[in-house]
């Protein structure tokens, strides 16, 4: 069974970059979700698709996949670059962009 290594993205929920620094190492599911007919429920009988293992390094994820032999793929994120925004900026003379409203 492999696994995934990892940096979460951050949730739309929220505006800050809480919990995306730990690299998690999640394993992918073996079996495709079984539906229940009657109450129309999904589950499985994977037990390793409920564990997500935390690490603070990518290189401890590593160490650990290879001490446990663990073979998996690992998700480098890209850097995004952030540009700050100015709330006065809406209101400068020299404004590129139509005014809309």
């Amino acid at each position: 069974m492999r696994a995934r290594i990892f940096l979460p993205p951050k949730s739309a929920m929220q505006s800050g970059t809480a919990k995306t620094h730990r690299w998690m190492l999640e394993y992918e599911p073996e079996t495709a979700k079984i539906r229940d007919p009657l109450m129309g429920w999904t589950g499985s009988d994977d037990m390793r698709s409920q564990i997500r293992l935390s690490f603070a390094t990518r290189e401890e994820a590593i160490a650990y996949a290879k001490a446990n032999e663990i073979p998996y793929d690992l998700e480098i994120p890209t850097p995004r670059v952030r540009k700050p925004k100015l709330y006065a900026d809406n209101f400068r003379a020299d404004r590129k962009e139509n005014w809309t409203h």
